[in-house]
């Protein structure tokens, strides 16, 4: 595992995924920017992933793997964990940027300036388990379809990226408003963001894992 891990960051990871998880959370220092939506570009980052893992194409990754001494299984289950780690990078990022971010949306406050509706930055621990939850979801999506055949990158991509961006904007946008007591009940102290973090990443885990099962099952099944 340890060397495939080590050529999925040498070899399959493409710049941009660094670009992608690096610079967008740099999305939080933005005035009134909705929390949430940078994780978005998380979901965005699978296809360039993935594409040089698209039978057909020019690296043709996953062919290439699956003719190397390694279980299908083991594929799988490395792109998993690279997929989780870069997730878990694009938080750290943010979380090193969070003081910045409240710094600048206090000093908005204090000239009177109104934000938008929604989560903002004083709820960001809420906006982390939310997004950890949408994400394992999108992976239990994006995974099976992509693994069934090993090729269906455009249709995975498409429909994940569609229901992450609707379930994002959902849960910072308008659950507040649908359920106004939920989001204050998260976040009414730093504790409670942080037990809310802790469970969407329990949940985020335990998708994975689910995700890699069902993924590994699928792959078994393709003749290359």
């Amino acid at each position: 595992m340890k060397a495939l891990l080590y050529k999925e960051f040498r070899l399959a990871v493409h710049p941009l995924c660094y670009f992608f998880i690096c610079f967008f959370p740099l999305l939080i220092l933005a005035p009134n920017y909705p929390m949430g939506i940078s994780f978005l570009y998380i979901v965005v980052s699978y296809p360039i992933l993935f594409l040089g893992a698209n039978k057909g194409q020019q690296s043709n990754d996953l062919y290439f793997t699956t003719l190397l001494p390694v279980r299908k299984r083991d594929i799988v289950k490395a792109r998993t964990l690279t997929v989780t780690i870069l997730t878990l990078m694009f938080i750290a990022i943010s979380l090193i940027l969070l003081p910045f971010a409240t710094n600048v949306l206090d000093a908005i406050a204090e000239e009177g300036a109104e934000g938008i509706p929604g989560l903002t930055i004083h709820e960001f621990g809420v906006v982390i388990g939310l997004s950890l939850l949408g994400l394992g979801v999108t992976n239990l999506i994006f995974f099976p379809l992509y693994y069934r055949n090993g090729k269906s990158i455009v249709l995975s991509t498409l429909i994940s990226t569609l229901f992450f961006a609707i379930y994002i904007m959902f849960v910072t946008i308008a659950l507040p408003f649908i359920i106004p007591g939920v989001i204050g009940f998260l976040a009414k102290s730093v504790l409670s963001q942080i037990i809310t973090a802790l469970v969407g990443f329990a949940i985020f885990c335990g998708l994975n894992y689910l995700t890699y099962r069902v993924s590994a099952k699928l792959l078994e099944k393709v003749d290359f």
